[in-house]
């Protein structure tokens, strides 16, 4: 079955995390760089996890899991040492509607963590539908030795260039191509930019001749 790639808005979403391991603790930091309201339900957590728990990062609830846990939630991710608790979580989460990861078990996933490379809001993520995470991990190392380090300054740059230009220049063709374009120069924030005065120029262009042709019309 194919997969359908994704990449969630999680902020203020409840997402509960089972086990609160190594591994949970990893699935915990992603979400929290997703900004998602966090529950963690563990009989053991790490002393990393107690912390979070502490500076109101997440709430923890040191104890078993129980199938209440997942009311309202929106996510969940299994993450414990025990197959049976993992499997439990997950027919308990299908039962609500409620998506679920359980880590490194593929047959009880809705969904799983690509392998990813980050430059500021640029992310390359990389799925084997938990075939290989190997494959993925090693993909993921090619990919981020050929991704520029400024990749993420260079993306902010261009997407407040392209909202100026959408707000200065009329919708169609000439404004695609122009966007198009602009993908594939260096782009800085001064404004003596030569890619920002080359933009500059062809938005007067296509506004000119906007102008002009409603005139004829």
């Amino acid at each position: 079955m194919s997969l359908l790639p994704v990449f969630l808005r999680l902020e203020g979403r409840k997402c509960l995390v089972v086990g609160a391991g190594t591994v949970a603790q990893a699935k915990i930091e992603s979400l929290l760089e997703a900004g998602a309201a966090i529950t963690v339900v563990a009989l053991h957590a790490r002393e990393a996890v107690r912390k979070l728990a502490h500076a109101g990062a997440l709430v923890l609830r040191e104890r078993a899991f129980e199938a209440p846990d997942l009311d309202g939630v929106f996510l969940v991710i299994a993450a414990t040492n025990a197959p049976d608790v993992n499997r439990t979580v997950h027919e308990e989460a299908m039962r609500r509607n409620v998506l679920c990861n359980a880590v490194d078990d593929p047959p009880n996933c809705d969904f799983y963590f690509g392998s990813v490379v980050r430059r500021g809001d640029l992310q390359v993520a990389i799925s084997t539908a938990g075939k290989s995470p190997a494959l993925a991990q090693r993909l993921r190392r090619e990919i981020d030795a050929q991704l520029p380090v400024d990749a993420g300054p260079w993306l902010a740059e261009l997407g407040q260039l392209r909202n100026e230009i959408r707000a200065a220049m009329p919708a169609g063709e000439a404004r695609n191509l122009l966007l198009h374009e602009l993908a594939q120069r260096p782009l800085c924030a001064s404004p003596a930019c030569p890619t920002r005065l080359f933009a500059q120029e062809r938005v007067a262009t296509a506004n000119v001749g906007a102008a002009q042709a409603e005139v004829r019309a």
